[in-house]
């Protein structure tokens, strides 16, 4: 029982500070009033690796012995503890997601941090239909706001733009 005591200290310890990393990735972010939407990916990619990396050591074999001890001595932490392994794999599988739909955006990054006002237009129809298909498509980021933001960081860059050619033309 002793053993127990100390490994279920463990687990609070753990279930503390996984729980401290969910709210803070739940959080409002802030971002420059002008940031474009290679951030949006950044910021996934970003998300990603570090549930990723939860999910690591969350599945590493220490973990698993200390969780199988604490099954056989019929641990009451354990509930907690599997109810933030299935948020956990849910904010990874969210990151995951939210990455590959915004990589099809990826392409057209370039053209509107590049181009021209007349030769950025030509791109606007193709983006706006990726962005249709990944509300239309995806799981997590179909939100009025996850949309919203990734709308208002292609028109930042597209102003940006705008805002380059004018001072050097």
């Amino acid at each position: 029982t002793e053993v127990t005591e100390k490994l279920e200290e463990v687990m609070m310890i753990w279930i503390k500070q996984i729980r401290q990393v969910l709210v803070e990735s739940e959080q409002m972010r802030r971002e420059a009033d002008d940031i474009g939407p290679s951030a949006e990916l950044e910021h996934w990619k970003s998300r990603m690796s570090s549930f990723n990396s939860l999910l690591d050591e969350i599945k590493s074999s220490r973990v698993k012995k200390i969780i199988s001890i604490l099954q056989a001595a019929r641990s009451k932490t354990l509930k907690q503890w599997k109810e933030l392994d299935g948020n956990i794999t849910i904010a990874a599988n969210e990151a995951k997601d939210n990455v590959r739909y915004l990589y099809t955006l990826d392409k057209f990054f370039g053209p509107l941090a590049k181009a021209s006002p007349v030769t950025m237009m030509e791109h606007v129809p193709s983006l706006m239909n990726t962005v249709c298909m990944i509300y239309c498509t995806s799981p997590y980021y179909n939100t009025s706001e996850c949309m919203t933001s990734l709308l208002l960081k292609i028109t930042n860059q597209m102003i940006n733009t705008c805002k380059i050619y004018l001072r050097e033309g």
